[in-house]
């Protein structure tokens, strides 16, 4: 079997039995087109052309957790990668050459090529909370400093931060290729703000960044001079500070702002910055002076995103109120060139176009002339920009709002419409969901397909109309805050939930026959890294000592080997059973780590099948390889059965009977007429009704009927004679309901369910 060691958590000694929390394995499903995003776009960033093929790229960050890569001709945009490995909302990407840098909402900052194929080739693990905004030198290819909700900035130096690592025991899964030798990276982390030293795997030539240190709360943007010589932060604190990048030692403190700053540029030289706050107002700052200039009130609500001109005499300038404005720095005349539906979060330019980024998961092209914006002030409709906040607002109040310049963008790339809710339906397997189309869809989340589109309907109505008095155990937890479903899986819980082969349509299942829904939804969506596994291993056994893994994969110590088929061994997908398979085509990502290294994000059929403990959880290991589950709770339920009162109908089991939780009432009614058939009461019977049910201290093992050793005999239900109805609370139950759902649903207490019997008088 596949060595299993468990690793203690931080701080717990070998000798402390304190639980520690197991590593939890999500997954996130895609509806259909990978290619594009499912949440808002947080971020974007333009690549220029580079001879010989002269096309630039575009690259967005979006909260659905990846970048992608477009590749821009004249009026067109075509999907050309995705970058996943983040595991939350992506922040912020920026440029460093030909380095592509993201960071995130999973406190990593992300170094990628950003003209490969997606493959992200070291992660930096240096911020204690959400990483927020990124700042890169234009001409200084190698310096990109990042900041977040931790109040750390960080100075990160892109070819030291890249530079190969000796091979250490615990290499991560963050690899560079070198050649034909691909060396593990180690995960670098070194002293945060807080002065707490977290020491991870560092080396005696471990790489760490430049600390700079002062924000006592949380950092919403940066911006560096071309040169990486001049650094700008500003946040929560409204203030904005000026650090010199090259030692982190702090220059500047400019007051000014009424609120969070969330928006700064500075001009090539370093000596003009421009800032956009929460508190509406666009200030130009002159850093030589250390002095705000001029204020400019233009929106009427937070603004959120700037980007000026090449020569730096004019911003575009969009946020909260839905409003792309360009104002004119020295005139002060400002102009509305469009109005979005949603919130602008960042923009872009391409020559004489602007990209701009929402809340909404498409990305629009606008004309902007950017290198003549006086061409824009000639169609007119402009207005001067006051210096109060309130102006604009009460403008704005007097209806004498700005009619926008253009209309619709010039191109867009379309998104997919992100989950706004979701309902989990009783049966624990299909899940409701409506999306920011207003489209309600159901899931079958064991295979991470949409199985119904009911188009715009009622989302409430719907869940009543699909409402089933069934209960099944809370095997997974679920949020859409990536635009996507996302499916927590976590040991023990996740083993909690079981279901006859039978419901699940299993050809030539025997009727008792139960199957575990997290440990098969864990085989399929394992099932590629268990089939590449099985390809690099072939008949060697691998030297970490494992066995050859055609055996491991054929012991399912379940009693329905037989309803496999007989090349199991051979054929790893054959293991999957078909309510779990997943679709190839749109398939599911999942997030998980192991025991080393942090989280990371990959589609499941990504997966090569060198993962391996320091990279998953041991549990899905176990699970999957050896078929091994954790102890369970709660899989029996407990009851008593007894005659309706008046009934003169008597069986020998006073004792409490313990059965699965599954048990369906027809086998409660066969039990039943089995007891009535052969309990005769010769000498007055057993006490505890123990003819052939394997007691176990007076309670009577009903298990054994589910499990199938006393159904010779026992003709279908339906078919035997006498007829007998089984009751709770005075209400004759389905011979179709489990024990756990009369249990939820008509029983409703705690105690232990009492069911009776009686005999239908036939009519």
């Amino acid at each position: 079997m596949l060595a299993m060691h468990r690793v203690g958590s931080a701080g717990n000694t070998s000798n402390s039995s304190r639980p520690r929390k197991e590593k939890r394995l999500t997954y996130v499903l895609n509806d259909a087109d990978d290619m594009k995003h499912c949440a808002g776009v947080n971020c974007l960033a333009v690549l220029k052309s580079l001879p010989p093929d002269g096309c630039d790229y575009l690259f967005t960050g979006s909260r659905d957790g990846t970048l992608k890569r477009w590749t821009l001709s004249d009026n067109d945009a075509t999907f050309s990668a995705t970058f996943e490995s983040h595991v939350d909302w992506v922040n912020d990407a920026v440029l460093a050459g030909n380095t592509l840098v993201s960071c995130s909402s999973d406190t990593t900052v992300k170094i990628w090529n950003c003209l490969s194929d997606g493959a992200c080739t070291r992660t930096l693990r240096q911020h204690s909370d959400y990483v927020i905004c990124l700042a890169a030198a234009e001409k200084n290819s190698n310096i990109v400093a990042s900041g977040g909700l931790g109040g750390e900035v960080f100075i990160w130096d892109i070819e030291a931060a890249l530079l190969p690592i000796a091979k250490s025991v615990d290499a991560t899964e963050d690899e560079i290729s070198n050649g034909n030798t691909v060396i593990p990276m180690t995960n670098l982390r070194c002293i945060n703000a807080s002065n707490s030293l977290s020491v991870h795997n560092i080396q005696s030539h471990g790489y760490g960044p430049i600390a700079a240190k002062g924000h006592k709360e949380s950092v919403y943007a940066l911006a560096m001079n071309d040169g990486g010589t001049l650094l700008v932060s500003g946040g929560t604190e409204k203030v904005v500070r000026v650090w010199d990048p090259r030692t982190g030692s702090k220059n500047m403190k400019l007051r000014g702002h009424m609120d969070n700053i969330r928006a700064l540029l500075l001009d090539s030289t370093g000596r003009f910055c421009l800032s956009g706050s929460s508190d509406s107002m666009i200030r130009l700052w002159d850093l030589g002076q250390q002095r705000c200039v001029h204020s400019y009130a233009v929106h009427t609500d937070s603004v959120w995103a700037l980007a000026s001109t090449p020569s730096f005499t004019h911003v575009y300038s969009g946020g909260r109120d839905l409003s792309l404005y360009l104002t004119d720095l020295s005139t002060r005349e400002s102009i509305l060139l469009c109005m979005k539906e949603h919130p602008i979060l960042q923009m872009a330019l391409q020559d004489d176009s602007i990209w701009v980024a929402t809340t909404d998961s498409s990305v629009h092209k606008w004309r902007a002339e950017g290198h003549h914006p006086q061409k824009v002030f000639q169609r007119g409709g402009s207005f001067l920009a006051g210096n109060l906040s309130f102006t604009r607002a009460r403008a704005s109040l007097e209806g004498s709002a700005p009619v926008p310049v253009y209309q619709e963008p010039s191109f867009t790339i379309p998104g997919t419409p992100g989950i706004v809710q979701h309902e989990i339906l009783n049966d624990r397997r299909h899940v409701l969901t409506k999306d920011t189309a207003g489209l309600v869809k159901l899931w079958e989340i064991t295979r991470g397909v949409v199985v119904e589109n009911y188009g715009k309907v009622s989302f409430e109505k719907k869940k009543e109309e699909l409402f089933e008095m069934v209960s099944v155990p809370a095997w997974f937890t679920m949020d859409t805050r990536l635009g996507s479903l996302s499916v927590h899986l976590d040991t023990p819980q996740c083993f909690s939930a079981e279901m006859y082969a039978v419901d699940l349509n299993i050809f030539g299942a025997p009727e008792d026959l139960k199957i575990n829904v997290g440990q098969e939804t864990l085989r399929g969506l394992l099932a590629h890294w268990l089939a590449k596994r099985k390809q690099r291993s072939g008949s060697q056994a691998s030297s970490n000592g494992d066995v050859p893994l055609g055996k491991d994969v054929s012991v399912r110590n379940l009693s329905y080997s037989r309803v496999e088929v007989d090349d199991g061994a051979e054929n790893p997908t054959a293991m999957v059973l078909p309510s779990f398979e997943f679709s190839t085509s749109s398939s599911p990502s999942i997030i998980t780590e192991g025991s080393h290294g942090g989280p990371w994000r990959k589609k499941i059929t990504d997966l090569d099948g060198t993962e391996d403990e320091k990279d998953l959880p041991w549990w899905c290991i176990d699970c999957v390889l050896n078929s091994r589950l954790p102890p369970r709770e709660n899989t029996k339920c407990s009851f008593y059965l007894q005659p309706c009162e008046g009934s003169n109908v008597q069986i020998h089991t006073q004792g409490k009977l313990s059965a699965p939780r599954i048990l369906r009432i027809h086998k409660v009614i066969n039990y039943v007429i089995e007891k009535m058939v052969l309990d005769k009461p010769i000498d007055g019977g057993s006490s505890d009704g123990s003819f052939g049910l394997g007691l176990s201290s007076g309670q009577s093992q009903l298990s054994l009927i589910a499990d199938g050793s006393l159904r010779t005999g026992i003709k279908p239900w339906q078919k035997l004679k006498p007829s007998i109805e089984i009751l709770c609370n005075n209400q004759v139950l389905s011979p179709e309901m489990s024990l756990a759902t009369v249990r939820a649903y008509i029983w409703k207490k705690p105690e232990d369910l009492v069911l009776n019997y009686r005999v239908v008088q036939p009519r």
